[in-house]
C-alpha cells in the first residue's frame, strides 16, 4: 500500500500521479467528482507544459485517437439537430482531451501504468463490496431471506443503483479490473500479493454475475479462454490454465442455468431481447425490433448518415411511427455503438470507429499487452449492445484507458516524431 501512496519523483509528476489516481478512484461513483479532478488535471498540465512536448501531438497514435472526435465535428456540419449535436460534442470532448492531456502531462505513464490499473481495480472491488453490503442491509431491514440476494430485485441495475452507475458500465469496469488481477496473479511471486489478487478476483467475478451484463460476461469469457492462454502462457502452464478455466467457465454457466433468477436474466431475457421468446409480454419491444427500425433509417442514408446528434430525434419519430411507445417514452438510443455510428455518420463513421479499434488491436498484439487486448475485447463486444460513447461514464472509460494503453511510451513517441522537430535549436 505504501508504494501507491508515496512515489519518488519530481513535484509536478507527483501531483499528476495523485490527480490521475483520484480520477480513477472517483470514476465508478458520481460524475461530479471525476469531472472536477479532470479539470484540475487539465489546469496542472497547462501550468507545467513544456513547448517541446507539443510535438508529441503530431504522433500518429495521438492523431488516430483524436480522429474519432474530429469525425464527429464533421458530422455536425450537416446535423438536423444542432443543439443535440453540440451536447454530444460536449460529452465526447474527453475522446479528444485525454490523448492530448496524457501526452502533454509530464508524468511517466509507462512507469505508473500498472499502479493506476491496480488502484482502479481495488476501487472497483471496494465498490462491489459496498453494493453487496447495501443489498444485505436492505434484506436485513426488510426481513427478507438471504436467498433474496440472488433474486431479480437485487440484480443488474437494481444492484448498481446505490452508486448511480449503469450496470453495464460497472460490469465493464469490473471486467477490466479482473483482467488486471488475473494478469498480476500469473506474474506475481509474492504470496501476500497473490492472496490479495485472488480475493479481488472473487469479489469482481461475483459482482459481474450479480450485475448480469451478458455482453461483458461474453467478453470476459473470450479474454480468459483465448487471450491468456495464447499470449501469456506456454507449455504445461497453458494446458493447466486452459483446463482450470474450462472447468470454471462450465461451472459458472451451469450455475447461471440452474439458478432461476440468473437463468431468467441471462437466458430468458436474452431470448426475449432477440425476439426468440414472443410469449414474454414483458418484452413487447425487444432490442431486435428496435434494431430493425434503425436499419430502415440507415438504408436511407448509408454513406454519410444523418449528421451528429441526429440519432435521438430520428429514433423518437420512427418509434412513434412504428407504435413502439415504450421506446419512444423512454428515449431509447440505438443500443449499439456500431449502429449509432451508421445512423449518425453512415459507413464513414462506422469505418472510423472500426479503424481505431483495429489499430488498437494491432498495437496490443504487437506489444503482447494482455490487459490492453482485454480492454479492447470489452469495448468491441459491448459495442454490439450498448452506446458506450453516449454517456459520460462510458466515454471516460473508453477515452482514458485507450489513451493510457496506446500512449504510455512517450519516449518512443518522441523519437518517432523527432524528424518533425526544427533542425536548428531545441524548443523549450
Amino acid at each position: 500500500m505504501k508504494k501507491f501512496l508515496f512515489i519518488n519523483d519530481t513535484l509536478p509528476n507527483i501531483i499528476s500521479y495523485y490527480l490521475i489516481a483520484c480520477f480513477l478512484i472517483l470514476l465508478p461513483f458520481g460524475l461530479l467528482g471525476s469531472a472536477v479532478v479532470l479539470v484540475l488535471l487539465v489546469i496542472h498540465t497547462l501550468l507545467t507544459l513544456q513547448v517541446k512536448r507539443l510535438y508529441l501531438l503530431l504522433s500518429k497514435r495521438v492523431i488516430i485517437m483524436a480522429s474519432l472526435y474530429l469525425l464527429g465535428l464533421i458530422g455536425m456540419l450537416y446535423s438536423p439537430d444542432m443543439k443535440e449535436a453540440v451536447n454530444v460534442a460536449g460529452r465526447q470532448l474527453a475522446i479528444l482531451l485525454f490523448p492530448v492531456l496524457l501526452v502533454l502531462n509530464p508524468v511517466d505513464l509507462n512507469k505508473y501504468k500498472i499502479r493506476f490499473l491496480i488502484i482502479f481495480g481495488l476501487t472497483c472491488a471496494a465498490a462491489i463490496l459496498y453494493l453487496y453490503a447495501t443489498s444485505l442491509y436492505t434484506i436485513h431491514y426488510g426481513h427478507l431471506s438471504f436467498s433474496s440476494l440472488f433474486s431479480l430485485e437485487f440484480m443488474n441495475h437494481n444492484f448498481s443503483l446505490p452508486i448511480q452507475l449503469h450496470a453495464t458500465y460497472l460490469s465493464m469496469y469490473a471486467a477490466l479490473s479482473l483482467t488486471v488481477f488475473l494478469y498480476l496473479f500469473q506474474k506475481e511471486g509474492s504470496i501476500g500479493s497473490r492472496i490479495l489478487y485472488s480475493i479481488c478476483i472473487i469479489i469482481l467475478l461475483a459482482g459481474m454475475i450479480q450485475l448480469s451484463s451478458r455482453a461483458v460476461f461474453i467478453a470476459l469469457l473470450l479474454i480468459i479462454n483465448l487471450i491468456f492462454p495464447v499470449f501469456l502462457l506456454a507449455g504445461k502452464r497453458r494446458i493447466r490454465f486452459i483446463a482450470i478455466i474450462i472447468i470454471l467457465s462450465a461451472g459458472a454457466l451451469f450455475s447461471i442455468y440452474h439458478v432461476d433468477s440468473f437463468k431468467s436474466r441471462y437466458v430468458g431475457e436474452l431470448k426475449s431481447d432477440l425476439g426468440m421468446d414472443t410469449m414474454n409480454v414483458e418484452f413487447t419491444e425487444p432490442r431486435v425490433v428496435r434494431w430493425k427500425v434503425e436499419l430502415e433509417l440507415i438504408k436511407r442514408s448509408p454513406v454519410i448518415g444523418y449528421g451528429s446528434g441526429s440519432e435521438k430525434k430520428l429514433l423518437k419519430e420512427k418509434f412513434l411511427e412504428k407504435h413502439l411507445y415504450i421506446s419512444y417514452a423512454r428515449d431509447f438510443n440505438s443500443h449499439s455503438q456500431y449502429l449509432s455510428y451508421l445512423l449518425n455518420m453512415g459507413i464513414m463513421g462506422l469505418a472510423g470507429y472500426l479503424f481505431v479499434l483495429c489499430y488498437g488491436f494491432s498495437i496490443a498484439a504487437k506489444e503482447k499487452d494482455i490487459i490492453f487486448l482485454g480492454f479492447l475485447i470489452i469495448i468491441t463486444v459491448v459495442s454490439f449492445s450498448e452506446n458506450i460513447l453516449f454517456l459520460n461514464k462510458g466515454i471516460f472509460f473508453y477515452a482514458f484507458f485507450f489513451s493510457l494503453f496506446l500512449l504510455r511510451d512517450k519516449e518512443k513517441m518522441a523519437m518517432n516524431t523527432s524528424t518533425l522537430l526544427p533542425k536548428t535549436g531545441n524548443p523549450d
